[in-house]
C-alpha cells in the first residue's frame, strides 16, 4: 500500500542532522521563539547556543562518536539542549523515563552502556538508589558495579559526591571549533536517539532512531498539519517519550514554537493553552485530553485559536472530543516508537468520519502492508491483519539485541509490528489491537479494543482497559479495569448486564474491577500488570472458572 501525498506542490526531500537543523533555524529565525516551558523560554539562537555550550562540555568529558548519553531531566530547555548537544558530537541521546524506579533505571543504564548520565537534583534519590556505590566514587572515573560503562553522572546544577558538576563541565570544555568539526562529520543515517519502548507487554527494548528518520518524520508532521513559523504547538507528552521528542522536533523543522507544561496538570492546562495562544494541540492520549475537556469551567475559556487537535481513541471517544472544540480540525494517528512516532496521520482535508474512525494515511515515504498473520499474504481492504511497514522513518533495530531485531524484520526489510489493523480503500489505517492483546475465549478471537470501545458507551464509564483473565473452561476470559466518571456510580453487575445481549457473550467481561488510575509506562497502560493482577487475585481466591453469563430472556 503506497501512501499518496497531500494535495498541492510536492515538497522536495531535505535531510539534515539534528545539530545542523537547530543551528540553521537560529540563523534563519534570530527572533523566533523555539521553546516555551513554565519556568523558561528559549529563542532559536538561545537553543543553538546552549546546545553548543553543552556539546563543548560533553566533549571535554570525553564524549564522542557513538557514546551513549543518558538524559534524566525534568521537561525543560536543558533537556532539549542536552539531546542536541549529544547528537552534535555524533553521540547517541538516551532519554530516560522519569517515572522509572531503581530497578528499571539500572536496566537501562546498563543495557544502553551509557558513558554519561545527565541529571538534576530532583532525580538524585533515584540515581543514588540505582547506583548505591556512587558516593564513594571519583567523579569522572566511576567504577560502579551495576554500570561498568558509566564514566560520569553529570549534575547540571548542585553538587553530590561522585557526581561531575557544572563547574567541571565548563572548565573542561573544548574549543567551539572542535565541536563544529565533529558536527560536520555526523551522517544522517547515524543513530541519533535510542528510545526505550514503553514495555506494555514485555521488558523495554532500545529502538535506534537515526537523524534522517527523525528529521523526515518531523518535516512530514509539519507538512501534514500545515505548520507555519507562527504556529504554537502544545503537548504534555513527556520528553523522554518518543512522541514528545518527535513533536518538539516537528516544531524545529518548521520553525514553529514548541509549548510544553513541564509537568502535566489538567487543572492548569486550559489557562496555559489560552495564555500561550496555542494553535495546535497534540494531546495524543485520552488520559491526557479528557481530564482537560471535562473541567467544569471548560466553556469559560476562549480556545478559538486552536486550529488542530491530535488525539487517539475509539471512534465514540474521538467524536466526543471533537464535539468539545468544533472550530478545530481533529485528527488521529497510528504511532509507535519503531516508526519514530507517527506511522500514519490524518490529513486536514480528510472527511470528519474518516478522521474519527481511522488513523489516516502513511507518512510521506512510508510503505505499509496489512497481512494475514498466519500466511503472510496481503489481505483485502477492510480485513483485519498484521501491520508491516518500512521506509525512511523506520528504526534501525533494537540496540544490543540482534536476535530480537532479526525476529521482527524479514528479508525484504519489512518490520512486523505485532499490531492488528484494518486499511480502508484509500489506504488509511485503523489500529484495532495488539496480536498479544487478542484474547482467545473458548477458541473465539476477541480484540480487547473492541470490548473497551463498547464499554465506553456506558454513561458512567470514563476509561477502560480490558485484559485476559485465566479460565479453566475457556482458557481465558475478558476482565475490565474501569475508571468511572467524576460523581458517577456503577457496579460490576451493572456493567456486565450492559454488555449482555448487545455483544457476543464470549466478549462480555466476566470480571469488572474499578480503579482510579492505571499502572502506566510513559503514557501507555501497562496491561501486563493488570493481567498479572487479575490472575493473582483469582488464584488467591481459588477461582478457576469465571461466572457464567446468559442473555436475559425477552
Amino acid at each position: 500500500m503506497a501512501p499518496t501525498n497531500a494535495p498541492g506542490e510536492r515538497r522536495w526531500i531535505e535531510v539534515s542532522t539534528l545539530g545542523d537543523l537547530v543551528d540553521r533555524r537560529a540563523a534563519e529565525r534570530p527572533d523566533g521563539e523555539a521553546l516555551v516551558f513554565p519556568d523558561r523560554r528559549a529563542t532559536y539562537p538561545d537553543l543553538s547556543a546552549r546546545s553548543h555550550e553543552l556539546a563543548r562540555g560533553l566533549a571535554g568529558l570525553g564524549v564522542g562518536r557513538g557514546d551513549r548519553v543518558g538524559i534524566l531531566l525534568p521537561a525543560s530547555v536543558d533537556l532539549v539542549a542536552v539531546l542536541l548537544a549529544a547528537v552534535k558530537l555524533g553521540a547517541v541521546a538516551v532519554p530516560v523515563n522519569a517515572r522509572f524506579r531503581s530497578t528499571e533505571l539500572g536496566q537501562i543504564v546498563a543495557h544502553s552502556g551509557m558513558a554519561v548520565l545527565v541529571t538534576a537534583p530532583d532525580h538524585l534519590p533515584l540515581v543514588t538508589g540505582t547506583l548505591p556505590d556512587l558516593a564513594a566514587q571519583t567523579p569522572g572515573d566511576l567504577a560502579c558495579a551495576s554500570a561498568p560503562e558509566l564514566r560520569h553522572v553529570l549534575l547540571l546544577s548542585g553538587e553530590h559526591p561522585g557526581c561531575t558538576g557544572a563547574d567541571r563541565l565548563e572548565a573542561g570544555a573544548v574549543p567551539g571549533a572542535d565541536v563544529r568539526s565533529e558536527q560536520e562529520s555526523v551522517r544522517v543515517r547515524d543513530t541519533a536517539v535510542i528510545v526505550y519502548t514503553s514495555g506494555t507487554t514485555a521488558a523495554p527494548k532500545g529502538a535506534m532512531l537515526s537523524h534522517e528518520a527523525l528529521v523526515r518524520l518531523a518535516t512530514g508532521i509539519g507538512d501534514r498539519l500545515g505548520y507555519t513559523p507562527s504556529d504554537r504547538v502544545w503537548t504534555a507528552i513527556p520528553l523522554f517519550h518518543g512522541g514528545g521528542i518527535t513533536f518538539a522536533l516537528s516544531c524545529l523543522a518548521a520553525g514553529a514554537t514548541f509549548v510544553h507544561p513541564g509537568f502535566f496538570d489538567p487543572s492548569t492546562t486550559l489557562e496555559y493553552l489560552r495564555d500561550e495562544r496555542v494553535t495546535v494541540a497534540l494531546a495524543a492520549f485520552e488520559t491526557i485530553w479528557m481530564p482537560v475537556l471535562n473541567r467544569s469551567d471548560f466553556a469559560a475559556f476562549d480556545l478559538s485559536g486552536i486550529r488542530v487537535v491530535m488525539a487517539v481513541g475509539v471512534p465514540e471517544r474521538l467524536r466526543d472530543m471533537a464535539s468539545r472544540l468544533p472550530g478545530a480540525t481533529h485528527v488521529s494517528c497510528v504511532a509507535m516508537t519503531e516508526s519514530s512516532a507517527f506511522l500514519t496521520l490524518n490529513r486536514l482535508d480528510d472527511p470528519p468520519e474518516a478522521r474519527a474512525t481511522t488513523g489516516g494515511h502513511p507518512m510521506p515515504g512510508m510503505r505499509c502492508r496489512v497481512v494475514d498473520p498466519e500466511t503472510g499474504l496481503d489481505v483485502a481492504p477492510g480485513t483485519l491483519g498484521e501491520l508491516l511497514f518500512r521506509g525512511p522513518n523506520a528504526f534501525d533495530g533494537y540496540f544490543r539485541d540482534p536476535e530480537q531485531t532479526a525476529a521482527v524484520f524479514d528479508h525484504e526489510g519489512w518490520f512486523h509490528s505485532g499490531d492488528l489493523v484494518v486499511a480502508d480503500a484509500e489506504g488509511r489505517l485503523s489500529f484495532r489491537s495488539r496480536l498479544k492483546d487478542m484474547l482467545k475465549v473458548g477458541g473465539e478471537n476477541v480484540a480487547a479494543a473492541e470490548v473497551e470501545g463498547f464499554l465506553l458507551g456506558h454513561p458512567a464509564v470514563d476509561m477502560v482497559a480490558v485484559v485476559a483473565a485465566p479460565d479453566a473452561r475457556y482458557v481465558e476470559v475478558p476482565a475490565a479495569y474501569v475508571v468511572l466518571k467524576a460523581g458517577a456510580q456503577a457496579t460490576e453487575r451493572e456493567l456486565v448486564d450492559f454488555c449482555l445481549g448487545r455483544i457476543a457473550t464470549y466478549r462480555v467481561p466476566r470480571y469488572v474491577r474499578f480503579v482510579t488510575e492505571y499502572p502506566m509506562s510513559g503514557t501507555k497502560i501497562k496491561k501486563f500488570v493488570l493481567r498479572e493482577r487479575i490472575a493473582a487475585e483469582l488464584a488467591a481466591a481459588g477461582i478457576t472458572e469465571a461466572p457464567r453469563v446468559r442473555v436475559p430472556a425477552g
